[in-house]
C-alpha cells in the first residue's frame, strides 16, 4: 500500500522537485535534506511520478511554441519532404538524448545501488558546481548547437545519472563550454529535459505496483505544485542568468555540498 503522507510533506517535496528540477543545483541533493532532517515516511513511487509529470507539463507549456513548431515541421516533412530549422533543432535534441538512454539502460541499477550516498551526492554537488562556474567564464555567442556539440552535451547529460550532478547544471555547463550563450544553453538544456524526464517518469511508473490504491488528492496536489513552481522557475531563471550569470548558483551549490558533508 502507498504510505500516507502529510500535507506539509506533500507541499515541501513538490516545491523542492519543481524548483530544483530546472535550476542547476541538483534536485537529488535537495531531496536528501527533508529525509535527513525529518521523520517523514517515504512518499512512494506514485508521488514521484506525479511531481515529475508536473515538471514535464511545465517545461512543455513554457516551450509550447517550440513544440508546436516541431509538430508542424514534422507534418510538413511527412507531406512535402521539407527540412527546416525546427527539424534541425529537433534532430539535435534527439541525438543529445541517446547517450542518457544508453547509459541509463546499462548502468542505472548500478548507479542507484552504489552512488546514492550522501557523501557522493555532496561531492558531486560541489565538483560540478565548480565546473559550471568555469564554463560560464568561457561562454561564446552561439545560439544553436551543431550536431557534434549536441552529441557532447548529450554525453554530459548522461553524467547527470550520478546523483548530485544536476541534469540542467551539467548540460548548461557543457553548452556554455562549447560556445553557446547563456540563453541558448538554458533553452537547449530545457528542451533536452523533456524526453529525459518523460523517460525517467516512465521508468519509475513501471516500478509502481499496479494493484496499489493511489491517494489521488495527494498526487494531484503534488502535480499542480510541482508544475506551477517549475514553470515560474524556468521563466525567472532564464531572465536571471542573462543579467547575473551562474555564480550565485555555484556559491549555493558549494554551500549545500558542505552542509550535506556535515550531515554525512
Amino acid at each position: 500500500m502507498e504510505t500516507s503522507v502529510g500535507l506539509l510533506q506533500i507541499v515541501v517535496l513538490a516545491l523542492v522537485q519543481g524548483i530544483t528540477e530546472f535550476l542547476p543545483v541538483s534536485s537529488s541533493a535537495h531531496l536528501i535534506l527533508p529525509a535527513a532532517l525529518t521523520d517523514w515516511p517515504d512518499q512512494g513511487l506514485a508521488f514521484d511520478v506525479a511531481v515529475h509529470l508536473g515538471t514535464v507539463v511545465a517545461v512543455a507549456s513554457y516551450f509550447r511554441r517550440d513544440l508546436a513548431g516541431f509538430a508542424q515541421s514534422s507534418l510538413a516533412l511527412a507531406i512535402h519532404r521539407r527540412w527546416d530549422d525546427n527539424l534541425d533543432l529537433l534532430a539535435k535534441v534527439g541525438v543529445a538524448t541517446i547517450p542518457i538512454v544508453v547509459v541509463g539502460f546499462l548502468f542505472k541499477t548500478h548507479i542507484e545501488s552504489h552512488l546514492r550516498s550522501t557523501t557522493i551526492i555532496a561531492a558531486a554537488t560541489i565538483a560540478f558546481g565548480i565546473v559550471l562556474w568555469l564554463a560560464d567564464r568561457h561562454r561564446g555567442e552561439g545560439t544553436i548547437p551543431s550536431f557534434l556539440q549536441a552529441t557532447l552535451i548529450g554525453l554530459a547529460q548522461a553524467v547527470a545519472l550520478v546523483p548530485g550532478t544536476s541534469r540542467s547544471g551539467i548540460t548548461i555547463a557543457a553548452a556554455l563550454a562549447l560556445g553557446l550563450t547563456r540563453h541558448a544553453a538554458a533553452r537547449f538544456s530545457f528542451l533536452l529535459s523533456i524526453p529525459a524526464i518523460v523517460g525517467a517518469t516512465i521508468y519509475t511508473a513501471m516500478d509502481t505496483p499496479g494493484d496499489t490504491p493511489l491517494p489521488w488528492m495527494d498526487l494531484g496536489l503534488g502535480f499542480v505544485l510541482a508544475g506551477a513552481s517549475a514553470f515560474a522557475c524556468i521563466a525567472m531563471f532564464i531572465r536571471f542568468i542573462e543579467r547575473v550569470g551562474m555564480t550565485p548558483f555555484v556559491v549555493y551549490r558549494v554551500a549545500l555540498g558542505v552542509a550535506l558533508l556535515a550531515l554525512a
